[in-house]
């Protein structure tokens, strides 16, 4: 009785958590009923021999990026730090290419897909706009309910004194790389070569910065490197898990796909605002981590150009 008093259950906790942040409870909640809702249509047109067209090139996609985070966590083997200056440099130039793939790659696409259906632009932007919405919520909600931690904060959500810190890190990752994956996998979910493959050069290349920065994480928290490397790999198996759930999300209704495109880059701009940019700050370095910001959006722009 005692031990359950002061250990009550997962689900106790969450009823709890929830209760003292109702707001961002209910966004949660909203964001998933919709994306279930344009899961379960996906599902059915697949249950009907309606496969997505984009399906296999989403999946090799998604193995691209989980490919070149577990190329970027190598280092770690041999490596036990880089200058702050140096993370800070290269995790700022992965946030210029999300943003820019964001822009470029997901909400263009989904602006002209939106006004080609509905015949009409500004209705085709609220689509895209009610879509960026969502994905703020889903993160948003995600982010307050998943125990995580942050090498600079520290660890936040329900339950996160039962979790031991390496998981801590895991869960933290996963909130990063779950709308990467997903973002790859509805640029992809119309096999839209123009579309898909300009930002999954973008992710797949970011995600090898990221993956370093995971890894000698890891090891600064004092974990064995081979250990440290493996988690950092394993992170980037939610890539492909996102990228076969985006392209569920948006490849049903005509209207699922510019609404998709929206939610990926909703979610992925507010990871970048919400997490990449802030940590870049925190140490000092924002000249260094701006201008990488800056070397990755144009970096992205000259790839968008050229590949798509």
């Amino acid at each position: 009785m005692e031990l359950a008093q002061y250990y009550p259950g997962w689900a106790t906790l969450l009823r709890e958590h929830a209760r003292l942040h109702a707001p961002a409870a209910l966004g949660l909640g909203l964001a998933v009923l919709v994306v279930l809702a344009l899961l379960v249509q996906s599902l059915a047109q697949l249950a009907v021999g309606n496969a997505a067209p984009g399906l296999r090139l989403a999946m090799l996609g998604g193995l691209a990026a989980f490919a070149t985070t577990a190329l970027g966590a190598l280092p770690a083997l041999v490596m036990r730090g880089m200058p702050q200056r140096v993370e800070d440099s290269l995790l700022g130039m992965a946030a210029g290419m999300m943003l820019a793939a964001s822009a470029f790659s997901l909400l263009l696409p989904g602006l002209e897909a939106g006004a080609e259906i509905l015949g009409s632009k500004p209705l085709g932007a609220g689509v895209v706009v009610i879509g960026m919405a969502l994905g703020v919520l889903l993160m948003l909600g995600l982010d307050e309910f998943t125990p995580h931690e942050h090498e600079k904060t520290g660890p936040c959500g329900p339950g996160f004194e039962r979790c031991s810190r390496i998981w801590l890190f895991v869960f933290a990752i996963a909130l990063h790389n779950l709308p990467e994956g997903m973002a790859i996998g509805v640029s992809f979910s119309q096999a839209d070569i123009a579309v898909g493959l300009p930002l999954t050069t973008a992710i797949a290349l970011q995600d090898i910065p990221e993956g370093l920065a995971v890894a000698l994480a890891l090891r600064g928290a004092g974990f064995a490197p081979g250990f440290a490397v493996l988690v950092a790999v394993a992170t980037g198996v939610l890539e492909p898990v996102g990228a076969l759930l985006g392209v569920g999300l948006s490849s049903g209704l005509a209207l699922a796909y510019p609404a998709g495109l929206g939610l990926a880059a909703g979610a992925m701009i507010f990871v970048v605002s919400h997490e990449v940019i802030p940590e870049t700050h925190r140490n000092g370095h924002q000249t260094p981590a701006t201008l990488g910001l800056m070397a990755g959006f144009a970096l992205m722009m000259v790839l968008d150009t050229t590949l798509g």
